[in-house]
């Protein structure tokens, strides 16, 4: 049932920190240990007016006891079941977008590890757009302020460590959602042929939200409406479409050196391949 109408723990530099409080529980995209003197804190490609304004596209979240709200609660409940499975194991691991392990979050969709050395512009491509698609739905998220499901059902989340951090932060709508979503156009657009992997990775992604009991589906649906926003404003950009002609001619070269997917991807296609009935 589709709704048409509604459709990171952090690192230290300080410049991402105000990119990401759109998502409390986004990771800063830099690597423990990160030296702020010996390179400067990566950026995201928008700035100012050109970041999609989430609360002049965001209609407001589902109202109590309406229809949209009642199948908020169905889906939820459905995604609490799978507590202590491996698709609950699954999601844990894709709420975590720290770089550079975030750069490998749709590796198996798209059949290649992503390293700053291997495929730097690829790499520079997803560390960068995060920062935006996050900052995208700030505005939102801060307007409304909606709780988030654990905090209503009481039930436990994937990432228990993250849950101080996420009471603070609206559940509406979903962060990690939205970059799941601009990651998977972007790749999908880079790699066509690998498309249907990449877009259905960038839906289960968003699905992990569900799973983690940390955003309601309503808030999963609009998340991918501002991550696709991001990647329309994303294409005016001449830094972004520079890296995207660079990431496409590295990922023709890593698939010709055939290196290693630094993942166990059979696990990871069978995890996600529990659904949930309701959230289409």
């Amino acid at each position: 049932m589709s709704r048409s109408p509604f459709p990171l723990r952090l690192g230290a530099a300080s410049v991402l920190a105000a990119a990401l409080a759109a998502c409390a529980s986004t990771p800063a995209p830099v690597a423990r240990g990160h030296d702020a003197s010996a390179e400067p804190a990566p950026t995201g490609y928008l700035q100012g007016a050109a970041i999609p304004d989430s609360q002049a596209l965001s209609p407001p979240p589902p109202a109590p006891g309406s229809a949209w709200a009642a199948l908020d609660e169905a889906i939820a409940r459905q995604a609490t079941a799978l507590r202590g499975s491996a698709r609950f194991a699954q999601a844990s691991a894709d709420a975590d977008l720290r770089f550079p392990a975030g750069a490998g979050q749709f590796s198996c969709a798209l059949g290649i590890a992503v390293d700053s050395g291997h495929t730097p512009a690829l790499y520079r491509l997803l560390q960068r757009s995060l920062i935006d698609a996050s900052a995208a739905t700030r505005a939102a998220k801060n307007h409304y302020r909606r709780p988030r499901p654990f905090m209503v059902n009481g039930e436990p989340t994937c990432t228990p460590d993250d849950e101080p951090h996420l009471r603070g932060s609206g559940s509406y709508p979903s962060g990690h959602t939205a970059i799941g979503w601009a990651w998977a156009l972007i790749l999908s657009e880079i790699a066509p042929e690998r498309a249907t992997a990449l877009l259905e990775r960038g839906r289960n992604y968003g699905h992990s939200r569900l799973v983690c009991n940390v955003h309601w589906y309503s808030d999963v649906q609009q998340g991918q409406a501002l991550g696709a926003a991001t990647v329309a404003r994303l294409h005016d950009n001449a830094g972004f479409v520079a890296d995207l002609a660079a990431a496409r001619q590295e990922i023709a070269a890593a698939r010709a050196q055939a290196l290693p997917i630094p993942r166990d991807c059979a696990a990871e296609a069978a995890a996600l391949a529990t659904g949930l009935p309701d959230a289409r």
